[in-house]
């Protein structure tokens, strides 16, 4: 069974070669590609294939001492190198992701006003909760390869989850892949977590994230259907078919997937220290935005009761007296500064 250490190491860039090959010259400092090679009994070609990696990872650098030679870098040097290149990289994609948010917010916005008269090239307004149900059953019903969805809010009633079953299962024995991205509170939901298991043995995907930007269905990447408003999604939808629309929604949902947690693993949690749960990180950054209590909580699909716990035990655990207080310690933490 592979260490936890090793687990970081492969989590870090590292394949099982290259750190077998770290690992010996740190005990074995001396040791050319030859000696490498026979001590690992691995071909000289593969060696040095390693050595490249290690190289452009910074994990070995020239000699100072012997001329032409590589030595490894300390551990505690270039391990910490790499996390935080990687903690760099996450920035990165964070910020990729709120600019895509930012983007797919920007087009809901510019097709939201059901009352503007004239027509607009890829896209179709729908009035009405009955409009709006049969128009996703013939986009379903047309579907040949995928299904995407984001379905933020809290747990689905048993009712409308039963009502589900019969057109998931027809869709996965037609061997079409579904991938649904709901928010973490899901997750206390009994009822909502079962048919996810039912839907799981028969193919489907589930993840979770602590908050998502809105409803959305994207039909084999080329149609998608998303509500005019957040606060009641049966007053009307638009069904965008342009290319370019399209484009920026698939790489909107593929960014979320990528940093959602699979719902049949363990819940987001904190870990040592001042480290901060998925769920924390969220609220820090709508505290910081000013968000009340009731407006995190519908944002991030739990009560407000919830809400106000998680602020709570934030504030406690930096010992804020108030939110500003709060917003100044959660900067001095860092939380804040991994948020930007």
């Amino acid at each position: 069974m592979p260490t936890t250490e090793s687990r970081t190491l492969a989590a870090l860039g590292l394949d099982a070669v290259s750190e077998a090959v770290y690992r010996s010259m740190l005990a074995h400092p001396g040791d050319g590609v030859r000696a490498l090679a026979e001590r690992l009994q691995r071909g000289e070609e593969e060696i040095r294939r390693s050595l490249d990696v290690l190289s452009e990872l910074a994990l070995v650098r020239p000699s100072y001492e012997r001329e032409n030679e590589l030595c490894a870098v300390a551990p505690e040097a270039g391990i910490n190198l790499l996390i935080a290149r990687q903690q760099a990289e996450l920035a990165a994609q964070q910020l990729r992701i709120e600019a895509s948010r930012a983007a797919a917010a920007g087009l809901i916005a510019q097709y939201a006003d059901l009352g503007t008269a004239a027509a607009h090239d890829g896209v179709e307004q729908l009035v009405g909760l009955d409009r709006i149900r049969d128009r996703i059953t013939s986009l379903a019903h047309e579907l040949s390869t995928e299904i995407m969805t984001f379905a933020p809010g809290g747990g689905h009633s048993p009712a409308s989850i039963e009502a589900s079953r019969p057109h998931d299962r027809d869709l996965l024995a037609r061997g079409i892949r579904m991938r649904t991205v709901y928010q973490d509170s899901v997750r206390n939901s009994h009822p909502t977590v079962a048919y996810v298991e039912w839907l799981a043995e028969l193919g489907g995907q589930v993840r979770t994230v602590p908050e998502l930007p809105t409803r959305m269905i994207i039909f084999d990447r080329a149609t998608a259907l998303i509500p005019v408003s957040g606060e009641d999604t049966r007053a009307g939808a638009v069904v965008l078919t342009g290319h370019g629309t399209l484009t920026a929604l698939c790489a909107l949902f593929e960014q979320v997937w990528v940093q959602a947690q699979p719902l049949g693993a363990p819940g987001p949690a904190a870990g040592e220290d001042d480290a901060l749960s998925a769920q924390e990180a969220s609220v820090v950054r709508l505290l910081a935005q000013g968000l009340t209590d009731d407006a995190i909580a519908k944002r991030l699909g739990v009560s407000p009761r919830t809400a106000r716990r998680v602020a709570t035990e934030l504030m406690d655990r930096v010992s804020a007296r108030s939110r500003f207080e709060f917003g100044v310690r959660a900067v001095q933490n860092g939380w804040l500064a991994a948020q930007a």
